[in-house]
């Protein structure tokens, strides 16, 4: 068995021979990984002042941050100021088919493992930029006609990007969309029945009826749409805080649902602690209770959750061993 094969059968949770491996500096990754390229009509711009690195993003963000300190940043002027900047909006050409020509090529020479293609951010994760954060969440009360427009602009042009994954040759797609607070969603389970729910169906619907797989991480207390998420289609959950559900509740719930877990050791209640004991153990118990369903990965960014490079390989070396048992794994 390849291992894409393993991966899907994974993800189907079809009996695979092993559970998958997604790591990365050399180690075990039954991955191909390619992302949308670059635009042929738009060039970032970057500039300092008063301490500040000030920069922009396809979509027209002007995001900031501090200079020589942190990664990322925060949005400093969203492209959509004001509602009637709406109509003449105009979105990022992420749907262009010279912007997968590469990943094509790269996928065409894969033959071995899964082929993944990483699209970034979906409807939320986006358009709470656009708009900025808190602007954002009172439109979903105020302003729906508005959202529902911007939705639907930005559900279109991700069904783009989904189609052209699919004639890249990918398996699936990979995106980000963070939904959870510690203690819950960031908004009611019944909104985002009502906003979301419908625009996920028919995204992932598209994706399935290309013949891709649905990944997607989304980080903080989810329970309340799991459900809803599997009927729509995901495949697979992206979690780096499994631990924050209780890994036997969650293993419970992936079984009913039918999809696998993708994940790292906990990155924030076990990784951190540097206990070799409790690290081991905690991918011990996730082989164990995700057992035909699971595709353990590393965190990228170490030095961010405060994570020895030792510390992650005690996690790896527990996931690698696993996958010389020789023995089929159940669903």
């Amino acid at each position: 068995m390849t291992p894409r094969e393993n991966i899907i059968r994974n993800l189907e949770r079809k009996g695979p021979e092993r559970i998958g491996m997604s790591f990365d500096n050399g180690r075990m990754n039954d991955f191909c990984g390619a992302g949308i390229g670059a635009s042929s009509s738009w060039k970032q711009h970057r500039w300092n002042e008063n301490g500040f690195e000030y920069y922009d993003d396809e979509w027209g963000n002007v995001w900031f941050r501090i200079e020589n300190m942190s990664a990322g940043g925060e949005i400093f002027k969203p492209a959509i100021e004001d509602w009637s900047q709406l109509a003449s909006f105009k979105l990022p050409d992420f749907a262009n088919p010279m912007r997968y020509a590469k990943a094509k090529e790269l996928f065409a020479k894969e033959t071995e493992r899964y082929r993944v293609m990483f699209i970034g951010g979906f409807i939320f994760a986006s358009a709470r930029y656009l708009r900025k954060m808190e602007n954002y969440f009172q439109d979903l009360v105020l302003e729906r006609g508005y959202i529902d427009e911007l939705h639907g602009r930005m559900a279109e042009l991700i069904e783009g990007i989904i189609m052209q994954s699919a004639h890249a040759g990918a398996d699936g797609i990979f995106f980000c969309e963070d939904w959870g607070t510690q203690k819950g969603t960031l908004i009611s389970p019944d909104m985002w029945r009502d906003i979301y729910k419908p625009l996920y169906k028919r995204l992932f619907g598209t994706a399935h009826r290309h013949g891709l797989h649905v990944l997607m991480h989304s980080c903080g207390y989810n329970w309340g749409i799991l459900d809803d998420l599997a009927e729509c289609g995901v495949n697979a959950f992206q979690f780096d805080q499994p631990h924050a559900y209780g890994l036997e509740k969650l293993a419970a719930k992936f079984r009913e649902l039918n999809v696998c877990l993708y994940s790292p050791v906990d990155i924030q209640a076990v990784m951190p602690t540097g206990d070799r004991a409790r690290i081991e153990d905690e991918a011990k118990k996730m082989i164990e209770l995700f057992d035909g369903g699971l595709i353990a990965k590393n965190y990228p960014d170490l030095k961010g959750i405060g994570v020895a490079k030792e510390w992650d390989e005690w996690a790896y070396d527990v996931f690698e061993r696993a996958t010389h048992e020789s023995k089929v794994l159940t669903a």
